[in-house]
């Protein structure tokens, strides 16, 4: 467990590290460089860097938090990663239904393997699931979603490095939007976050943007929030036409 800098959730929890990249957003994956930077460190758990690994011994973590969390799961993996076997799948969601004081969030880019299981496992409220999106081509997953009985469902569309004009928002709870960051950073357009903003807005469903990923692809080059002591500092700035989107669905 470690405290996030992320900024829509507070922990995170990784019973399983390591990933195989899947479509265009996995490209310049933040969790494969840290894999090799916690490698080099000669951390135990990423002494096989990024390839696949569970971690059966991590699963009594959530019982030791003596106060509520906000979790994000596998932030260096992804739970449904064809490698990952189902009744360890079973195993991470057994966890979180037995500890309801917290809130889990899982995102996924496998979301055929999500659907195919989500009826083997037990969808307490607490249960946040998520897929990621980064243009139109993969907006599908969000139908893969719609059709599983999680209580909260949302969409990271992030790294957003095209437009999504056609999605299935209505079934959502939640839509958190990014640019993405680093040194090779793909762009972000204005009109690309703002079509799904208004997405959002049409079907009065939270709306968290995160970030721009550099200053360069704002749109405002005098957004106070690219300033690193901005209290609301995320990469390139978060503002959205001077507005600052940080909605979160509620916890119950």
């Amino acid at each position: 467990m470690s405290t996030s800098t992320i900024e829509w959730t507070e922990i995170t929890w990784n019973p399983v590290t390591g990933c195989t990249k899947l479509s265009p957003g996995c490209k310049f994956c933040y969790a494969e460089v840290m894999s090799k930077r916690l490698k080099s460190m000669r951390l135990p758990k990423y002494s096989d860097g990024f390839k696949i690994r569970t971690h059966p011994d991590t699963l009594n973590i959530p019982f030791t938090w003596k106060k509520p969390r906000v979790v994000f799961v596998n932030s260096m993996s992804d739970l449904f990663h064809e490698q990952v076997p189902a009744s360890f799948i079973i195993a991470v969601f057994e966890v979180m239904n037995n500890t309801p004081q917290h809130t889990y969030q899982v995102l996924t880019k496998r979301a055929e393997r999500l659907l195919e299981l989500s009826d083997s496992l037990k969808w307490t409220d607490n249960i946040w699931m998520g897929v990621s999106i980064e243009n139109q081509d993969y907006a599908y997953r969000a139908d893969y979603l719609a059709k599983t009985p999680a209580v909260t469902k949302f969409l990271s569309i992030e790294p957003l490095i095209g437009e999504v004009s056609l999605i299935n928002i209505k079934d959502m709870n939640w839509i958190i939007v990014g640019g993405e960051s680093g040194h090779k950073a793909r762009q972000v357009e204005h009109n690309w976050i703002t079509k799904i903003r208004l997405m959002s807005e049409d079907f009065g469903i939270p709306f968290f943007f995160k970030q721009w990923g550099k200053s360069k692809f704002n749109s405002n080059p005098l957004d106070p929030t690219i300033d690193k002591n901005h209290p609301h500092h995320a990469k390139g700035g978060c503002e959205l036409d001077g507005t600052i989107y940080r909605a979160m669905p509620t916890i119950s």
